[in-house]
Parts: C-alpha cells; sequence; structure tokens
C-alpha cells in the first residue's frame, strides 16, 4: 500500500515533535519513530484497525497517548489524515479527506 499525508499533518507532527523536545531532549525523534512505526503497521493490516466514522478508521499509538486517524482510499492507498492527542475533542480532524 502507498502513504500519502493530509497537508495539515506535517504542522501537527512538528508541533508535537518540537513539544516532546522541549521536555526532553531526543524525546520528539522517538515520538517521530513510533509514529512511522504505527504508520508501516497501518499499512501492513488496515483491515485491523476500528473504524470510526464512515470510511475513518483510527489507531493508537503505543508509547505516546496519541491516534492516527487513516482512510483506505481506492483500495491501494493509505491516506493518514490526523494525528491528535488522546484528549483532544473525538470529532477533532473528522472531516478531513
Amino acid at each position: 500500500m502507498r502513504i500519502e499525508y493530509h497537508p495539515a499533518l506535517e504542522n501537527e507532527l512538528r508541533e508535537i515533535i518540537d513539544y516532546y523536545e522541549e521536555r526532553s531532549l531526543g524525546l520528539g525523534v522517538a515520538f517521530l519513530e513510533e509514529f512511522e512505526r504505527q504508520v508501516i503497521a497501518i499499512a501492513a493490516t488496515p483491515e485491523r484497525w476500528m473504524f470510526l466514522v464512515d470510511d475513518i478508521q483510527r489507531s493508537l499509538m503505543k508509547r505516546f497517548p496519541y491516534v492516527i486517524y487513516f482512510r483506505v482510499v481506492a483500495g491501494t492507498v493509505i491516506r493518514i489524515t490526523v494525528v491528535k492527542h488522546e484528549k483532544r475533542h473525538p470529532l477533532f480532524g473528522l472531516s478531513r479527506r
């Protein structure tokens, strides 16, 4: 499967990485590595993850309290639409395509 990212995701990731780097040097890099591992797991078995609304699925990150929302597009492309803190409003980002 090919992976695509919503344009807003870059800024979200940058903010999260910066936040963790300010707390502890190297923690932002660890977050990014965990995010990348989770995206690989999503791509390997997209049917494994829970559906939220319509075609939006979610995957919980293991080490960090973040959720990844994604959609399978045309059966061959996974589009990552949101990465958000678990305590953020549940509807945040659901309208992204």
